[in-house]
């Protein structure tokens, strides 16, 4: 089966069991705690999460695979150093994964289905799956105290997938942690989301913020996300383990748009029309319209006040979108000016 993912452009591949009963009583706190903020489909769906054979009744194992994806042209720091650049998750630069992985998944599900027939659904970031502790338990990494999967050889810049399938395949070894004492991810964090090891608040997360969230951003967050318009990557960038990170062979996955080079400015100009031609096939294009404003006039309001930046603002002070007019006023009062 490795070799075959390898085929589909899988960079690893491994096989966990799928009684995931140990990771319940985490799951109930963590909701508890009301840590999913406004995602509520993480509450609708309750301990389901965990347990893959509520999910796809008859499922015996889950095959989780992982897909590097940092673009070879994106240099995450440069623009983060840059406040009138406009800073985009690595992951969101390209074309939205969701789809590419889902395809190949079914062809390698199908590709096993030839050898052994057997019952199968493919998930990729789709329904409520513990894909981290999933693919954890398979052996493909371990669990950072950032909450996302490590891995040894290549980091965290890869997304993940899974095959939930009722053959009784061999299960592969787990791997141990290697985080030790490094807390790099926690400090690292703007805006302290990653509470303690291993417990991120997600009310807190600026992922959450400029992506889940779709009112206002509290205002004390809104200085602390900078120049970020669409995720976060500063835990990521900070661990030590992605000096190992590997480059995405994905074309799909490099950057369209010139989205990470492009100006707070020149993105805050585009037009509704603009914003859904260029981010059509994009991650991006699932917050809509409003949201991208949003974003884009907090991160304005965070910018330099220079001429082009106040004019920007100002530009599109009466937005018809009420929740872009409240973070315009909110950006032109950081830079001592008043609407009207």
């Amino acid at each position: 089966m490795k070799v075959w993912a390898g085929e589909l452009g899988f960079a690893d591949l491994a096989v966990s069991g799928v009684d995931l009963s140990s990771a319940e009583p985490g799951l109930e706190a963590w909701l508890a705690d009301g840590f999913h903020g406004d995602m509520d489909y993480m509450a609708r769906h309750g301990m389901m999460r965990a347990r893959p054979a509520e999910l796809v009744p008859g499922t015996l194992r889950v095959v989780s695979v992982r897909m590097n994806y940092w673009p070879q042209a994106a240099d995450a720091q440069a623009a983060l150093d840059d406040p009138q650049r406009a800073y985009v998750s690595r992951y969101a630069l390209g074309r939205d994964y969701h789809k590419l992985m889902r395809n190949r998944l079914q062809k390698l599900a199908e590709r096993i289905a030839a050898e052994a027939p057997h019952g199968f659904r493919v998930f990729v970031d789709s329904a409520p799956v513990l894909e981290v502790e999933l693919a954890s338990r398979s052996g493909l990494g371990w669990r950072g105290k950032h909450t996302l999967l490590l891995n040894r050889r290549a980091g965290s810049y890869f997304f993940l997938g899974e095959i939930f399938t009722d053959l009784p395949l061999p299960l592969d070894a787990p791997e141990t942690p290697h985080c030790g004492s490094c807390r790099a991810c926690l400090d690292a964090c703007p805006t302290g989301a990653i509470v303690a090891p291993y417990r991120v608040d997600a009310r807190r997360c600026i992922s959450y913020l400029t992506i889940e969230l779709k009112g206002a951003i509290p205002e004390a967050l809104r200085p602390l996300i900078g120049n970020r318009i669409y995720g976060c990557d500063d835990c990521q960038l900070a661990c030590p383990w992605n000096r190992f990170a590997r480059l995405g062979a994905e074309a799909d996955f490099a950057p369209r748009h010139r989205l990470d080079e492009a100006s707070l400015v020149e993105l805050f100009a585009w037009s509704e029309s603009e914003f859904r031609d260029r981010m059509a096939g994009s991650a991006i294009h699932r917050i809509g319209f409003e949201r991208w404003s949003r974003n884009l006039a907090v991160a304005l309001g965070n910018a330099p006040g220079t001429p082009a930046v106040l004019a920007a603002l100002r530009a599109r002070a009466d937005d018809p979108l009420e929740l872009v007019r409240e973070h315009v006023a909110w950006a032109l009062e950081r830079h001592g000016l008043r609407q009207g």
